[in-house]
Parts: structure tokens; C-alpha cells; sequence
């Protein structure tokens, strides 16, 4: 299987994201990471599954949440380059590690 490697910004990213819904309603954050989680899992499983969306990263949306994980694949790992809501472009991720 396919190493998963999560950017410290991209895990930023979940915890700020995490940490938001908590304080709109209690045990909304966990269940926001536990889709991160449950997403990441099926980019494990069949990352050529998602399209490109910016470069060489593609994207997978996470269920429940207005949120997609960006990530980059290649023969040794999975990197997860960010997380970030829907209404952001896609460039965000440009100036990140693309």
C-alpha cells in the first residue's frame, strides 16, 4: 500500500478546520477529522480515482463537509499537500509545496 504523507500545513489545516466546527457544535470537529480520515483512506485505496485539478495535484471531496483534500501521487507515496473549503481556488495550493 501506498505511503500516506501529510504536509505540516495541510494537518494545519484539518486542526483549524477541526477546531471551527467544535466551537459551532460540540463533537462536530471530531467528526469533521474522522471524514478527513475516511477520505484520505479512499485516496489510499485508488488514488488515480480523482482528477488533477491544479498541476499535478488532484483533489478529493470530503463527505459532509464543504471541504477537499489536495494531494500529489507518486510510485512511492501520497503526499497530502493541503485541505482546504470549497469556495477557496484550487491556486491556493500553487503556492504551497507543488
Amino acid at each position: 500500500m501506498t505511503i500516506i504523507v501529510i504536509d505540516p500545513q495541510a494537518a494545519l489545516d484539518i486542526e483549524e478546520a477541526a477546531s471551527w466546527y467544535e466551537t459551532q457544535l460540540t463533537g462536530l470537529g471530531a467528526e469533521f477529522v474522522l471524514e478527513v480520515d475516511f477520505t484520505i483512506e479512499k485516496i489510499q485505496n485508488n488514488p488515480k480515482l480523482y482528477l488533477q485539478s491544479y498541476r499535478s495535484a488532484r483533489r478529493a471531496l470530503i463527505r459532509r463537509f464543504p471541504y477537499a483534500i489536495y494531494f500529489a501521487v507518486n510510485h512511492i507515496e501520497i503526499h497530502i499537500l493541503a485541505v482546504l473549503h470549497q469556495v477557496r481556488s484550487d491556486k491556493t495550493i500553487g503556492l504551497r509545496s507543488l
